[in-house]
C-alpha cells in the first residue's frame, strides 16, 4: 500500500516522479537536490519504491522532513507495490543493487584470486553485477510500460552503459545518466573560479570508460581551456584521479578515475589485496546512514553521506528529467544513449556516454572529431566486451560468461577467464536460473 504523510496533494499539473530503490542510502541526496531545485522540476508526487520496508520507512522519513525544511508543496509517498508505485509517472529513476553490498563485497574480492581488479563496474566483477541486474531492470521496466506507458525511465544502476543497453533494446524510453561528467565539471569550475554552468565538456567514451578532450567555457564552442587547466592545476586533478600527473601531461587530456584500472591495473590489484574492500567501507557507512535517518529531529542530507559516492548525482537527475520532461533543462547534457554513427567504428545500437542535446524527444548526441586510436581501441574492445555481456546476461550460459571475460581487456587470458567464470557462477548461483 501507498503511505503518505504531511505535504499537500499533488498539483496535476505537476510531475510525478517514481524512484525504484528509494530505500537507498543516496535517496537524501536525491531528496535534497528535488527539494532545492523545485523551480526547474515541479514535482507534485514522488513516490520511493523499494522491497525493503524497514529502510523505505527510515529513508521515507528523512526525506519527507527535508521536504518541509526547504517548503516543498509536493508529496512524498513510500511503497513496496512497484505497479501502483510507478502508476502515472512521468519518470522513473532507477538506482538498484541486486544482491545488495554483500554481492558486492564477493564482486570485489574473488577476482583478485585470479590477480584481476575487484571492482562493482568493469572487470569480472562488473560482469557479475550485470548478469545479476539486467534481467531485474528488465522486468521493471516491463511493468512500468505497462502502468506508465509515456514515462521516462532514467537508469542510474551500474553498470550504466550495459543496463541502458538492454533497455533502449527491449524498446523502453530510457536515457543513462552517470555523476563522473558533473562531478568534473564542477571540478573545472572551481578551479576556473566560473559558473559549473559555463564549463562544457568534450566528454567522450562508454560510461567509466571516458576521457574529458576539451574543457570549454561558454558552450561546445567555446574557447578550450584545458591545456590551460593542467598547466595550472595538473597536480590537484592528478591527485583527485590517483595518476600520475606526467601521465595528464603527455595525453592531453583529463581520463575518468576508473581509467586507473586500466592504466595502473597491476598497481590498484596490489592495493585492494592488501586493504579492506571499498563494499565493506559502503556497509558500515551505510548502517551509520541509516541509524542517522532514522533520528527523527534530522531533515537534511548528512555531511558523511558525501563519503558514500553519488556526488551532484541529484543535480544531474534534476537537468536531465527536466530536460526529458518539459525541455527546461540545460540544452547539453553528458548522457548514455544509442551511438547512432556518433562514433563510427561502433555499432549504431551500442551505448556511448557524450554530451547530448537532450528535450522531451530524448538525447541526441552532439557530433564529435575523430578520436584517436590511443582512446578509440580500447573504446571499441570494452564494447565489445559490453556486447557480450548483454547477451550473456540476456540468454545465460557459462560459455556466454565466458566468451565476455576473454573479451574484457582487464582478463584477456583463457585461464583467467576460466578461473573466474567458475567464481563468478559459484558466488552468484542463486540469482541465475540457467545455473
Amino acid at each position: 500500500m501507498l503511505q503518505s504523510t504531511g505535504g499537500h496533494p499533488p498539483n496535476p499539473r505537476q510531475t510525478k516522479i517514481a524512484v525504484v530503490g528509494g530505500g537507498s542510502t543516496y535517496t537524501p541526496e536525491l531528496i535534497d537536490g528535488f527539494a532545492r531545485l523545485r523551480d526547474a522540476l515541479p514535482i507534485g508526487e514522488l513516490v520511493l519504491i523499494d522491497p525493503d520496508a524497514g529502510r523505505l520507512d527510515l529513508v521515507g522519513g528523512l526525506a519527507r522532513r527535508i521536504f518541509a525544511r526547504q517548503g516543498h508543496p509536493g508529496t512524498i509517498t513510500t511503497t513496496s507495490d512497484l505497479d501502483a508505485g510507478a502508476a502515472g509517472a512521468d519518470a522513473v529513476l532507477l538506482q538498484l543493487r541486486v544482491g545488495g553490498q554483500a554481492a558486492r563485497e564477493k564482486d570485489e574480492t574473488w577476482p583478485l584470486e585470479c590477480g584481476c581488479v575487484g571492482q562493482e563496474t568493469t572487470g569480472a566483477g562488473g560482469l557479475a553485477k550485470a548478469l545479476r541486474t539486467v534481467p531485474v531492470v528488465l522486468d521493471i521496466a516491463e511493468r512500468v510500460r505497462r502502468n506508465a506507458p509515456d514515462a521516462w525511465i532514467v537508469d542510474f544502476t551500474n553498470p550504466v552503459g550495459i543496463v541502458t543497453r538492454a533497455l533502449l533494446q527491449a524498446g523502453h524510453r530510457a536515457v543513462g545518466l552517470c555523476n563522473v561528467a558533473i562531478g568534473l565539471q564542477r571540478k573545472f569550475a572551481a578551479l576556473l573560479e566560473v559558473a559549473p554552468g559555463d564549463v562544457h565538456l568534450d566528454h567522450v567514451g562508454l560510461n567509466h570508460l571516458t576521457w574529458e578532450t576539451g574543457v570549454r567555457l561558454g558552450g561546445p564552442e567555446g574557447e578550450n581551456v584545458l591545456p590551460r587547466l593542467l598547466a595550472e592545476h595538473g597536480d590537484a586533478i592528478a591527485g583527485d584521479l590517483r595518476l600520475p600527473r606526467q601521465i595528464l601531461d603527455r595525453l592531453g587530456v583529463v581520463p575518468s578515475y576508473y581509467l586507473r584500472y586500466f592504466y595502473a591495473h597491476d598497481a590498484v590489484v596490489g592495493e585492494m589485496r592488501t586493504k579492506p574492500s571499498r563494499a565493506a567501507e559502503v556497509a558500515a557507512m551505510e548502517k551509520r546512514l541509516l541509524e542517522m535517518y532514522g533520528d527523527p529531529s534530522l531533515d537534511e542530507k548528512p555531511a558523511l553521506l558525501a563519503q558514500r559516492g553519488g556526488a551532484f548525482y541529484s543535480e544531474a537527475a534534476v537537468d536531465l528529467v527536466a530536460s526529458l520532461l518539459g525541455g527546461t533543462g540545460s540544452p547539453y547534457q553528458v548522457v548514455n544513449t544509442y551511438n547512432n554513427g556518433t562514433l563510427p567504428f561502433l555499432p549504431d545500437d551500442a551505448v556511448v556516454e557524450v554530451q547530448a542535446a537532450v528535450g522531451t524527444k530524448g538525447a541526441a548526441p552532439l557530433p564529435l572529431p575523430d578520436l584517436d586510436p590511443l582512446y578509440g581501441g580500447l573504446i571499441a574492445n570494452v564494447t565489445a566486451y559490453e556486447e557480450l555481456a548483454l547477451e550473456a546476461a540476456l540468454r545465460g550460459g557459462r560459455d556466454r560468461v565466458f566468451k565476455a571475460l576473454l573479451a574484457h581487456p582487464l582478463i584477456g587470458q583463457f585461464e583467467h577467464a576460466e578461473a573466474l567464470t567458475e567464481r563468478l557462477v559459484a558466488h552468484n548461483r542463486e540469482h541465475f536460473p540457467w545455473a
